[in-house]
């Protein structure tokens, strides 16, 4: 028999402080009853500060309970590429949820997949043309890891099940892309039980491509594949590399005949300058991940998509040979009905031209964050704009004091990065970069 229940600890008094956080009207309880039963991420919950309730999101803001209104600065972990509630979206959306808002994608399919998995074929750059949908990053890239353990399999080469992967980068919370993950990060304290991969540092000179080199040659016969976030490892610490990082990992990955993964989750869908990542440095991986803005920040779907050398591998009349793999919402419709009317809104370059702006001013904003004290480096790419520390000793209240400034910008490890919605306007980067100046000079 199950033990007695215990009681969760209720919410601080803090909780009705600062003026009312609930909104007014009917449900106003939710809030302080919700927070009695719910789990927050990345958080310890004992001491952090209370999370902020939203009950509203247009465009670039967020409008909070208790009448405040954010300039959204990181455009929800960095999905709502097109701004909140976009109308375009939303009307695809509710026209698909009329017509059928999921079925299995175990023998069938729909149209709202095939017509999404065609357009990202067309996208892609190669010959990128299989696309395996699921509902998450952390599993498009574990799927993306199956495709190429299995890829050997297939070719009776079963050794093949270690990663080569780059220190600061990181690529989700499950345990399998825990394990090609940064260890020094937030994962820690799973060290002991991950599975061992190997880490190298990105070969960003003559230096670090040698000792690559000598890694890749004590282990080839052993790994599967190289996996990296190409130009911007994100949630590692916004760290930038060059194209010619990405050059340099292909050709090491065709020498030494491994598949080579790009994951794009953050930054596909235009948020370094390009459609791609990859298509800054003109290569094309063998397998790539997509999710984050797949949707424009709607509705949760990850996209891996292979090319037809890997596909090939598993084309046969073994049934072991198939890919052992389908979550539940697999091509779920309306994700993908939110994703196909998110594409349309790429179709005319519009959106790359506003990176291209987004770019500029993030630079001009941030420049006058170089001098204050303790800042390390200031570096802008596409819409990605990063202010670096020497360190953050009290991150909850840097968080809480971008609130004061009306603004929703939450810093990472030791960088304060912006990342914001490429509809943003002018006066909105301004009051975004402005807020982050103004913070690091009031808490000197």
């Amino acid at each position: 028999m199950p033990g007695p229940k215990t009681a969760t600890p209720t919410p601080p008094a803090s909780l009705h402080s600062a003026g009312d956080p609930l909104h007014k009207g009917e449900g106003k309880d939710w809030y302080p009853s919700g927070l009695e039963h719910i789990w927050l991420p990345y958080a310890q919950m004992k001491t952090a500060p209370l999370p902020l309730p939203v009950v509203r999101t247009e465009g670039t803001r967020i409008y909070l309970a208790d009448g405040r209104e954010l300039i959204d600065g990181i455009a929800s972990w960095w999905t709502a590429c097109h701004g909140y509630n976009h109308p375009h979206i939303r009307q695809a959306v509710q026209k698909q949820l009329e017509v059928m808002p999921h079925v299995m994608f175990g023998g069938l399919v729909h149209e709202q997949a095939l017509t999404l998995a065609s357009r990202l074929a067309a996208m892609l750059p190669g010959d990128l043309d299989r696309v395996f949908f699921t509902d998450s990053g952390s599993v498009a890239v574990e799927v993306a890891m199956k495709m190429a353990i299995q890829y050997w399999l297939n070719a009776g080469q079963g050794k093949r099940e270690t990663f080569v992967y780059f220190r600061g980068g990181y690529h989700g919370d499950t345990l399998a892309t825990m394990a090609i993950s940064d260890e020094t990060g937030m994962h820690q304290a799973f060290a002991g039980l991950l599975h061992r991969h190997l880490v190298a540092d990105l070969p960003e000179d003559e230096e670090s491509e040698a000792a690559l080199v000598t890694l890749l040659e004590r282990h080839a016969d052993t790994i599967a594949g190289i996996i990296v976030e190409p130009l911007i490892q994100g949630a590692g610490g916004m760290r930038f590399h060059d194209p010619s990082v990405l050059t340099r990992l292909r050709r090491l990955a065709d020498h030494f005949d491994l598949l080579l993964i790009f994951d794009e989750i953050f930054t596909g869908f235009a948020r370094t300058g390009t459609m791609f990542a990859c298509e800054s440095a003109d290569v094309v991986p063998d397998i790539i991940t997509l999710s984050k803005a797949l949707t424009g920040g709607t509705l949760p779907l990850a996209a891996t998509v292979a090319r037809k050398k890997v596909f090939n591998a598993f084309w046969s009349d073994d049934p072991m040979h198939a890919l052992m793999h389908g979550p539940t919402y697999m091509a779920n419709a309306l994700g993908c009905a939110a994703a196909n009317a998110s594409l349309d809104l790429f179709e005319d370059g519009g959106r790359l031209k506003q990176v291209a702006c987004i770019e500029s001013s993030l630079k001009q904003g941030l420049a006058t964050c170089r001098d204050l004290p303790g800042v390390v480096d200031v570096r802008v790419r596409g819409a990605v704009g990063v202010v670096e520390l020497e360190h953050i000793e009290d991150l909850n209240g840097l968080r809480s004091a971008f609130v004061e400034k009306g603004t929703f910008i939450r810093p990472v490890g030791s960088v304060i990065y912006l990342a914001p919605a490429l509809t943003i306007g002018q006066d909105d980067i301004v009051r975004l970069t402005q807020a982050i100046a103004d913070v690091l000079r009031e808490r000197r």
